[in-house]
């Protein structure tokens, strides 16, 4: 994160007048003129003085002012300085608080327990929500069932590494009876329980190339079913992202410039793991507005973290992305309610 000074001297009349500019700008998006100024801050002052104070303000590179305005918006700096030293934060709702918390503690998946808290911090916050997954470095096999379905589907359910469970749905070339799907499992059970779920579909295919010829029925059943029910892992599964398409109605990052970097970054999921990680090395809340981030992408961007945990372990982080104009003093308060309540949620499974 960028190192701005911290030690700017503002007199009382131009913090107060500062923190108004910035309240306004991020409540309408528009650069804000001294006539506005002066009736948002209540204070008896000549428009003469309010541009004095404004100037000043620039001179600090706390605002600039826009090529088509006379008005001034907020800077990176003076983001900075208005989130560090001037924000008075709000309690999220208790609706908001409710169905955060009846969402996450009624889930017993773990996989659709980080789906859904993305998706919570996304409609809550109408910006895009993202959970980090936690860091493992395996992901071990620990049992695995099989039941058949109408029109040749398979329902599959994996226990990894002892308490996550994940559903899938598979089609087969032909229907297999209970039975053979019960000899299935119980093979790959016995070959592979205790291994790398990422190797199981590697192995399994190799040795059974090796014997391709001698496979008789019950083995061509392991294949169909293995070939589908263990896929490799996804470079991008490392991260869950939600409400992208919010960003697209955000006024400043609307431009199809912006928002092919935006959506380009999200795919290539390089550059948001890096700022994950630099939050995930940094316990609580952390926030990276525009250039801060030190990614081109994100440069009208703000990314607001916090870390989630098990039983006092940090795993990971939630957190959301929108625009530099955002509710910073609703955002922050949501993003950490929601990082406890996962945590909380997590600590319950067990």
């Amino acid at each position: 994160m960028a190192d701005f000074p911290r030690n700017i001297e503002l007199s009382e009349r131009a913090q107060h007048l500062f923190k108004c500019l910035v309240e306004r700008y991020i409540a309408d998006g528009q650069p804000v003129g001294s006539r506005t100024l002066a009736r948002d801050a209540k204070l008896e002052l000549s428009p003469a003085t309010i541009r004095n104070v404004m100037a000043d303000l620039e001179d600090c590179g706390l605002i600039s002012s826009p090529h088509t305005s006379a008005g001034r918006i907020p800077t990176v700096r003076g983001y900075r300085l208005f989130v560090d030293c001037m924000l008075t934060y709000k309690r999220p709702q208790p609706g908001e608080i409710m169905r955060l918390n009846d969402s996450l503690q009624s889930e017993a998946d773990v996989r659709r327990l980080f789906e859904k808290t993305s998706s919570l911090l996304s409609d809550v916050t109408r910006l895009a929500g993202l959970v980090m997954l936690p860091k493992t470095e395996q992901h071990m096999l620990r049992q695995v069932e099989f039941l058949a379905l109408s029109d040749n589907r398979v329902l599959v359910i994996l226990v990894i590494n002892d308490r996550e469970v994940q559903n899938r749905i598979i089609r087969t070339p032909r229907r297999y009876s209970p039975s053979e799907l019960t000899q299935a499992a119980n093979y790959l059970n016995a070959a592979f329980a205790g291994k790398d779920i990422r190797s199981v579909k590697r192995q399994l295919l190799a040795d059974m190339a090796a014997t391709r010829e001698e496979m008789d029925r019950m083995m061509q059943a392991v294949i169909d079913v293995a070939k589908q029910a263990f896929v490799d892992d996804e470079p991008g599964q490392d991260y869950v992202l939600a409400g992208q398409t919010n960003l697209m109605e955000i006024s400043e990052l609307s431009d199809i410039d912006n928002l092919r970097s935006l959506f380009e970054a999200f795919n290539h999921k390089r550059d948001v793991l890096h700022l994950l990680d630099q939050a995930l090395s940094a316990s609580g809340v952390q926030i990276f507005i525009g250039e801060e981030s030190g990614y081109e992408a994100f440069g009208n961007c703000s990314i607001v973290t916090s870390t989630y945990g098990d039983d006092g372990e940090v795993l990971g982080v939630v957190g959301v992305i929108g625009p530099t104009r955002m509710e910073y003093e609703r955002v922050i308060p949501i993003v950490d309610l929601t990082a406890k309540m996962l945590s909380s949620a997590l600590n319950s499974m067990q």
